[in-house]
Parts: structure tokens; sequence; C-alpha cells
């Protein structure tokens, strides 16, 4: 792709929260849309080239884009494009990384290929649920994973396994990157059984009516907190009496204490960042747990707004792939 190009495709002080699912995040200095993995592979190469910073965005869960915005390039990841190759009792299913998980659950269970159900009501792109191992119902990207494919910067596209991803709970080793050289994730390919499609229909039923009876409908973020090990977050910060508190036009949710949304659809990011800081403190004063966040903080952020980088697992930057 030419500079020309690029130029040309590209909206300049793009508004984020148009492209978040918390409707949330100021704006971007150059926006593009990408439809294909080797457009998406393109635009990289360019602004490598052209030393650019740039942030992957696909569905736009679990990020929380700062009020300034994102300096540089922000990618659009609408790469979409599914291949099913059945073998037996078998499948291997090849998936574009700008492929919502909703999407990819629902096209396994019409044909009748098990081990993707439990993303069927899960925010994101495979791409972003590969760095983050997103998972729900006992299950996650790891459990039927095959390979990646990946491409670091300035470096042609490569295959990494599950071993090199070495995988833990919501995270990888792709998420542990210095974010200024996060490879993008391009691709990933699955291995799923046969079963009936019935069966497959009735798990992913109750998974949504699971999900709706127990999480807030409307703009969120995602999960806000890790589980800690043998508690749930949402448990602890509804202990602290905060379930229902608001700050600005964002609330903690009164249905899933681990869910900040939304609620006035003109929230702020610092809105929900003094709420984060909020939550944090008062489990670990209250429980001595020291939270981790789930969700990445990208953008411009002052030190002040990040305190210091007291909190875990938010990562601090603008080079990032999200789901």
């Amino acid at each position: 792709m030419s500079l020309n190009e690029l130029q040309s495709r590209a909206k300049r002080n793009e508004p984020l929260s148009k492209h978040t699912t918390a409707r949330i995040g100021g704006p971007a200095d150059l926006l593009i849309e990408v439809r294909t993995t080797d457009e998406l592979i393109a635009v990289a190469q360019r602004a490598d080239e052209m030393g650019l910073p740039y942030l992957v965005l696909g569905g736009g869960a679990n990020v929380l884009v700062s009020d300034a915005g994102v300096r540089g390039l922000v990618i659009i990841n609408r790469a979409r494009e599914v291949k099913f190759n059945l073998r037996g009792g078998r499948a291997r299913v090849e998936v574009d990384s700008g492929v919502m998980l909703t999407t990819l659950a629902r096209d396994c269970i019409e044909r009748g290929l098990a081990g993707m159900e439990w993303a069927v009501s899960v925010p994101g792109t495979v791409g972003g649920g590969v760095i983050g191992n997103a998972g729900a119902h006992g299950a996650d990207i790891a459990s039927n994973l095959n390979l990646v494919r990946v491409m670091r910067r300035g470096q042609p596209p490569e295959y990494w396994t599950p071993r090199q991803l070495q995988f833990g709970y919501r995270t990888s080793a792709l998420k542990r990157y210095a974010p200024a050289n996060r490879p993008i994730v391009l691709s990933a390919t699955f291995d799923l059984k046969l079963d009936y499609r019935g069966n497959l229909e009735r798990r992913a039923n109750e998974f949504i009516a699971k999900r709706k009876a127990t999480q807030p409908s409307g703009a969120s973020i995602g999960s806000m907190f890790k589980n800690p090990e043998g508690d749930y977050a949402g448990r602890l910060i509804e202990a602290c009496g905060l379930k229902g508190k608001r700050i600005g036009g964002a609330m903690i949710s009164d249905k899933h204490a681990n869910f900040f949304i939304n609620a006035s659809g003109d929230a702020r990011a610092s809105d929900v960042k003094a709420l984060i800081d909020l939550a944090h403190d008062a489990v670990l004063q209250r429980f001595g747990v020291d939270l981790e966040l789930e969700i990445e903080l990208v953008g411009e952020w002052s030190a002040a707004a990040l305190g210091a980088g007291k909190l875990r697992g938010g990562s601090q930057a603008s080079e990032i792939e999200h789901e």
C-alpha cells in the first residue's frame, strides 16, 4: 500500500467512541478500516516503514481508550474470512483475526462442530481473544487452538503453536509482550469435533440465558478485573458496597459488580478510570486482594490518571491489538 493510498483512505481525528463496545474514547489521529488479512499486513507494514505508531482494534471490547485518544494510526480489523475443512469426525477451522467470536460460535454450531459454543455470547474478535485467551463457561480459546498466524514488527508473517503462546488465565505470551513490539494476530486455526447440532444449540442457549440473567446489557467494556484465585472480583467489589456506584456518566453495574457500564451514554474514560481506582483500592483495603485488570488501558493517559502504575494487568500504551 502506497503512502498516498493510506492517507487518502484514512479518517482524521475519528472518535474512537464509535469503535468500542463501551462507546467511550477520544479521537485517533488517523483511522483506517481493513477488510482482508492482506490489507491488514500491508497497512501495518507501511506504518512500520513510516515509523508511525499504530493500534489494531477489532470489536473494541476489553479496552478503555483515554479521553485524549490515540496518537498515530488506528487500524480497524474487519478481516472476516472463515474456512472449514471437514475430515472424518473432526474439523479444522481457519479464521481471520477480525471474525467476531459470536459469529464463529454460531457458524460452528450450524455445522454441528463442537468446541466453540462457549463463545456464543462473548464479545470481541478472534484476534483479541487469542491475545487475552478469552473464555467462558469453563472453556477458552486455548481449549481447541491448533495454530496462530502472527506478524512481528518489521518481519514477515509466521506461525506460533499453543506452546509458544504460553496461554494462562486471560493471558498469553502475546499479551506479555512490550506493547510497542507486540505481534499482530492475523488468523487462528482450531480443531473441533462433530456433534449433534441440537446438543450444541441447547448448550449455547443455556450459556446465553445465563449471561442475560447475570450480566448487564448496554454499553460495557466487559469483565473489568480478573477473578483472583478461589474468588470472584464481582463478589469482592459488591461486598465493598460499590454495586450501582456512579462517577460521572459511568456506573458499576447493579447487576454484576465486575462490569462497569456507560450508564449515561456519554461517559468519559476518566469516569471509568475513577471507578476502577475506587473498586481496586476498596477491595485491597478490606480484603488485601490486589485485583488485576482484565481490560487494557490504551491511548494518552497522564501518570496521575494511571495511578502511578499501581494497577496490574492494564497495558498503558497505544500499540496493541484488542478484541
